[in-house]
């Protein structure tokens, strides 16, 4: 017979495997969010890894119909007109192929080669008699390499004398006059200097390689006089430019900022595996006089910003990381490409696979937003501006609903959760760009700056000393800044080069606004063809 102390028994050990089921189900949960973000990860890492490196996500719908719904619906129709537009312009680029070709070999020296008979072979097989010249068939264009050359220059200075003024004991020496030297007691010229810098800060050769190079033209050098001369270059004579540009970009109303890390041996009290950081300030997208400076800092901190920036009021366009914030003065523009990456980072594996995910929808979003941005951009500053809020506010008001309802269905940790939250933390800075129509929506202007930087460190790898990072910020914002301006990097190196060093210290400020790479006489001396 079952008591009634037998059933509390019972039912407290009922109780107890529910308990513990409860707990086992909760566990099996945790495991399976566990497991989910995991292989969201691998599935990230191995398109990292293995994928295409391009942002570009062709097999995303990208425009977003407002007026049906705010998230989830997708205007087939756009999509196809911007087939047909696509076609067009391809369809353009064939009929145009002569002249470019043309336009591309325009700038090339010229020669004809011509086949002929030799003064033997003009008598006629047959008969005997001597031939007569019958004109010339076209038959190619073809483009000759040759290779590059190098020669000592041995340089004398002249002098003149008065004879009268000799005879009658007055100073009678007249001498001509001569470049300063670019480095004391140096065979290093503009040209040889410039020349290294531009192989390894535009073509990322290393110095290694380059020694070999100059020995094959004939002269024996080691890399480190080269770099010697990169380091003494930069500290004596660039540095001075870069001083100058500085003074102009605090000057400016809209600037970007980004920075990439970089290794660096032999710091003071740092081990080499220590992150030290390349930083690049520039100029917006939208300015006449186009700046870009790279300044190597041990660390990533925000004062690194702040310190460089000291003295700039104005609108800052950066990516999310907090450092910017200690900045003064300033109205924070953030990135809406970060905000596309972090959607294009939570697609799945297989992106062509049926259906509309919130990462597929999120990219949509932000492709509507740059597709107007690409329609004003010719537009006049307040024009834009006015046409960004009348045309982007409804984009804008139907992404923030989007994030605010989606947020709270999907994991925290997942990609796509990470993305929807970065977005929702950073809105009021995504919203900035809205106030000034010379704002740019993204910090692209910056990231590309620094790219050639990160593609050299993929060659060069690391830093030999702080004196050598702090000359490669030196060179890359030269370089940068050249291109920027439509300059050939090369010629802009050597101009500089020829000219700072020949400048008197007291003529110092006005010299150097003379060769600012928008000054018209460098721009005629300099420009690339």
């Amino acid at each position: 017979m079952v008591t009634g102390s037998d059933n509390s028994i019972l039912l407290e050990v009922i109780k107890q495997q529910n308990e513990t089921i409860s707990a086992l189900n909760n566990t099996i949960e945790k495991m399976n969010i566990d497991s989910r973000i995991l292989r969201e990860q691998i599935d990230y890492l191995t398109k990292k890894l293995f994928g295409k490196k391009s942002e570009k996500t062709s097999a995303i719908s990208g425009q977003i119909t407002l007026d049906v719904a705010p998230f989830g619906q997708f205007d087939e129709a756009e999509v196809e007109a911007n087939l047909e537009e696509i076609e067009q312009v391809i369809s353009k680029k064939k009929t145009r192929a002569g002249y470019l070709r043309e336009k591309a070999l325009s700038n090339l020296p010229e020669e004809d080669r011509v086949y002929s008979l030799s003064k033997e072979e003009q008598i006629c097989l047959t008969d005997g008699d001597e031939l007569k010249y019958a004109g010339k068939k076209y038959l190619r264009t073809e483009v000759e390499y040759q290779p590059a050359t190098m020669k000592l220059v041995h340089l004398y200075q002249e002098n003149w004398e008065c004879r009268t003024c000799r005879k009658e004991g007055r100073a009678y020496l007249t001498q001509a006059k001569t470049d300063a030297p670019l480095l004391q007691h140096s065979m290093a010229s503009p040209s040889s200097v410039a020349w290294t810098m531009y192989q390894k800060y535009v073509n990322h050769m290393p110095l290694y390689r380059q020694e070999k190079d100059w020995k094959n033209l004939g002269m024996e050098i080691s890399r480190s006089t080269l770099s010697n001369w990169i380091l003494k270059t930069s500290e004596e004579w660039l540095s001075l430019m870069i001083s100058k540009l500085h003074e102009k970009l605090l000057q400016q109303s809209h600037l970007h900022a980004d920075e990439s890390p970089i290794q660096v041996m032999k710091e003071e009290g740092r081990s080499n595996t220590t992150k030290s950081y390349m930083w690049v300030y520039t100029t917006g997208s939208r300015s006449s006089k186009p700046i870009r400076i790279f300044e190597y800092r041990t660390g990533r901190a925000g004062k690194n910003a702040s310190d460089f920036l000291d003295g700039y009021s104005g609108y800052l366009t950066t990516d999310g990381f907090k450092g910017y914030g200690q900045v003064k003065n300033i109205k924070r523009c953030l990135c809406w490409s970060h905000v596309r990456r972090y959607f294009v980072d939570a697609l799945p594996k297989d992106v062509k696979s049926p259906g509309t995910t919130l990462a597929q929808q999120g990219i949509a979003y932000c492709n509507k937003l740059f597709n107007i941005e690409e329609k004003l951009k010719d537009l006049p500053t307040e024009e834009r501006r006015v046409e960004r809020l009348k045309q982007e506010i409804p984009v804008l008001e139907a992404f923030w609903a989007w994030v605010d309802i989606n947020l709270e269905g999907v994991l925290q940790k997942s990609k796509v959760g990470q993305a929807l939250q970065y977005a929702k933390n950073h809105r009021e800075g995504l919203m900035t760009f809205l106030d000034d129509g010379d704002c740019d929506i993204s910090n692209n202007l910056a990231e590309n700056s620094i790219r050639p930087f990160t593609v050299g460190r993929k060659n060069w790898l690391f830093a030999g000393s702080p004196a050598g990072a702090g000359a490669s910020a030196a060179v890359y914002t030269i370089v940068e800044t050249a291109k920027a301006n439509g300059l050939n990097p090369y010629k802009y190196l050597e101009y500089l080069l020829r000219h700072i060093p020949s400048i008197p210290p007291k003529q110092q400020k006005d010299f150097l606004d003379k060769l600012l790479p928008w000054n018209p006489q460098v721009q005629a001396a300099c420009k690339s063809k």
